[in-house]
């Protein structure tokens, strides 16, 4: 008798998560990715700025004790009624015939966990000139454009104005990742290029632009107002109530200031719904912000209609998808405790069956808040009665944190010792 198959589309927090530990022996299991690896985002700018190899902080979705089914295509349609699945090759400027020949799945369940992508609203230039910080080759290309910059204006033939030009590196978003990417940057700067660069690293200066009144809004006055000082102390430009109106391959045009230019650009804004949920027609979404399609508390995927039907065997999770009614954040997190509720739904069902109404409903466990700002200090958000606080405590807080994210205690132990040798010999910065 062959097994229910579950086909999980997407491979991030969520989706990675489920073909970790989703039960083989009950269920053939099929992934749609088209990336062939799972990053862990909390560690991308710590990778860039060569705290540790970048392999640390992303794993391959294949592995010899992960018997699951992998397909590098991404999903262009779904076929609810007959549970189909409409696909296409994922291969990015390849010509060979195959790779433009799309494909039909089947599935018995099927889990939606597409994830975002970064949002540009719409501002002229960006998808073209930006950086942005999903994935490891986003870091990858983030380090190496950072040190070609600085070997630019190493050369004898660049003035003083032409150096502090392109050593000007702009962040667009002022949340946690533009706050502790500017964090790890500013660290950087600070230490390791000043010994190597000792000619042009005083250049290099940081500015973070963000529309809302204040940086970090997730986190209570005391605390974002604390970060706001402490960048400002370390010479970082906090511009907030700003709005950038276009890009170019030199400079970004800032409403009310003008053109501003720049030597490498990040657009770490928020995100936006991809192609597959902007084209579902027959499900629930919600109708204000990020759209996201919404389920039930069992993560049920609701029907087009305002009624509580469901469509049969389909789930939703990660940023993808919200709980109506409960507009859950954007967040790892969520997306891992997600994922372990449907992991341990579908392991508990006997013999691959369940009854999910009958079962325990999804609820939220909510963490503390940690970022990183830089310089040894760091900000944890409070909970219930308890006040936040901030200093080193917060960055060991942090950095733990970061550790814990990834998947293996090879790749934690790896990491850990690798920080021993930093703190002792510093970083290798010529092998980057």
């Amino acid at each position: 008798m062959s097994k229910p198959h579950i086909v999980i589309i997407g491979s991030g927090w969520a989706g990675f998560y489920l073909a970790e530990y989703l039960s083989t022996t009950l269920y053939d299991i099929t992934i749609i990715s088209p990336r062939r690896t799972s990053s862990f985002t909390p560690l991308l700018a710590s990778a860039a700025c060569g705290l540790f190899s970048f392999y640390l902080a992303e794993e391959p979705v294949r592995s010899k004790s992960r018997k699951c089914r992998f397909l590098k295509a991404n999903v262009t349609s779904i076929s609810f009624p007959s549970k189909t699945l409409h696909c296409a090759p994922a291969f990015d400027d390849d010509t060979d015939p195959i790779t433009n020949q799309p494909f039909t799945l089947s599935y018995d369940y099927l889990i939606l966990a597409p994830g975002c992508i970064p949002n540009t609203f719409n501002t002229p230039g960006v998808a073209e000139h930006a950086l942005f910080m999903k994935n490891v080759s986003d870091a990858m290309a983030t380090r190496k454009l950072l040190f070609d910059l600085l070997e630019k204006a190493s050369l004898p033939t660049c003035s003083p104005s032409r150096k502090s030009e392109l050593l000007h590196v702009a962040i667009v978003g002022g949340g946690p990742t533009g706050v502790e990417i500017t964090a790890e940057l500013d660290d950087l700067a600070n230490h390791e290029l000043r010994d190597l660069y000792p000619d042009v690293a005083p250049y290099l200066h940081i500015s973070i632009y963000d529309v809302a009144p204040n940086i970090l809004g997730a986190y209570d006055r005391k605390l974002h107002e604390y970060a706001n000082e402490r960048l400002v102390r370390r010479h970082v430009a906090v511009e907030t109530n700003t709005r950038i109106e276009m890009v170019d391959g030199e400079a970004l045009w800032v409403k009310g200031n003008g053109r501003v230019p720049y030597g490498m650009l990040m657009w770490v804004t928020g995100n936006k719904a991809t192609d597959l949920v902007m084209g579902m027609r027959d499900v629930r979404r919600s109708e204000q912000g990020l759209v996201r399609i919404l389920t039930d508390n069992h993560l049920r995927v609701f029907k087009e209609n305002d009624s509580e039907d469901v469509w049969d065997g389909v789930f939703a999770l990660g940023d993808a998808a919200d709980i109506d009614g409960q507009s859950l954040p954007t967040t790892a997190e969520v997306a891992v405790q997600k994922a372990k509720y449907l992991v341990q739904l579908f392991n508990s069902g006997s013999k691959a069956s369940f009854n999910v109404a009958a079962s325990m409903p999804f609820t939220y466990t909510e963490k503390q808040l940690v970022s990183y700002i830089g310089s040894r200090d760091g900000i944890i958000a409070g909970r219930g009665d308890r006040e936040g606080w901030t200093g080193r405590s917060a960055w060991l807080a942090w950095r733990s944190g970061s550790v814990m994210w990834t998947r293996s205690w090879r790749n934690r132990i790896v990491i850990l010792l690798t920080w021993v040798l930093n703190w002792i010999f510093g970083k290798e910065i010529a092998k980057m």
